[in-house]
C-alpha cells in the first residue's frame, strides 16, 4: 500500500545482461530498449512509472554480501494488478519489445519478473541509490522490519516493502523485495561498513529469511520514467 492509502503494484524483474555486453555498456542498453516502450501504446497506458537500477560496479566500499551476480533491477509502478498480466499478451509490446530482449538480457524479461505489492515504510525521497534485497522466507510480514535508531536501516532516506504475489518464474521464487533507498554510495557504505548485510536484519525478519536462497543488490538509478 503506497503512503496515501492506495494499492499499489509493481512489476519488479532482477536481471543479468546479454554476456556480449560489458557491464559498463548494460545500462545504455537497458535504456535504449526502454525507448522502445514509447512506441507502445498499452505500455504507455500500464506502466505508470519505471526505475531502471543498475548495479553499482565494483568498489572498494561495496556492503559485504552484495552480489555481483546480476547486473540490474528493474522497478515498474503499474497501473492495477491486471496490467501485470495483461502485458505479456499486449499486440505491441510482442512485436516491439520482446523481439529486443535477447539484445540486452540473458533471457526474456518474462522468465525473471515478479508482481509485487507495496507498503511504503520509511516515506522518503528515491535518492539515486538503492539497496535491494529480495528475500526467501516463510511467513514474513512488513511489520517485521523494524527500524530501529542506530541500526544501518536508519540511515535510508525510503524504505519501501514489496510482496510478491501470483506466479515466480523457475529460479526468482522470491516471497518479498524490499528497497531501501540512501544518499549515496558513500551513505551505504557509512551505514554497515564492514559488517555482512545479512547480519542486519531486524531480528524478527532475521528469523525467517534464508539468506543462501536470498539476494542483496546495490544499485543506482540509471533511468527513470517520468
Amino acid at each position: 500500500m503506497s503512503s496515501d492509502g492506495r494499492v499499489q503494484w509493481k512489476m519488479i524483474y532482477l536481471a543479468k545482461r546479454n554476456p556480449a555486453l560489458a557491464p559498463e555498456a548494460f545500462p545504455q542498453a537497458w535504456r535504449e530498449h526502454s525507448a522502445l516502450g514509447r512506441q507502445c501504446r498499452n505500455v504507455q497506458d500500464k506502466v505508470l512509472g519505471v526505475r531502471q537500477c543498475s548495479r553499482v560496479l565494483e568498489r572498494a566500499d561495496m556492503p559485504r554480501g552484495a552480489s555481483t551476480a546480476y547486473d540490474g533491477v528493474n522497478l515498474l509502478t503499474l497501473r492495477d494488478r491486471q496490467a501485470a498480466d495483461d502485458i505479456w499478451n499486449d499486440e505491441e509490446t510482442l512485436r516491439i519489445m520482446r523481439p529486443d530482449e535477447p539484445r540486452v538480457f540473458s533471457a526474456y524479461v518474462r522468465d525473471f519478473a515478479l508482481t509485487a505489492c507495496e507498503t511504503v515504510l520509511v516515506d522518503g525521497s528515491e535518492t539515486g541509490v538503492c539497496m535491494v534485497l529480495l528475500l526467501r522466507g516463510e511467513a514474513m510480514s512488513a511489520s517485521a522490519f523494524e527500524i530501529l535508531p542506530g541500526s544501518p536501516w536508519a540511515a535510508a532516506a525510503r524504505v519501501v516493502w514489496n510482496t510478491v504475489a501470483g506466479v515466480r518464474p523457475p529460479g526468482y521464487e522470491y516471497d518479498v523485495i524490499v528497497e531501501a533507498w540512501f544518499t549515496s554510495v558513500e551513505a551505504v557504505a557509512g551505514a554497515f561498513g564492514e559488517i555482512l548485510v545479512w547480519t542486519q536484519l531486524p531480528t524478527a525478519l532475521a528469523e525467517k529469511v534464508d539468506p543462501a536462497r536470498s539476494v542483496c543488490m546495490l544499485t543506482r538509478v540509471t533511468h527513470r520514467r517520468p
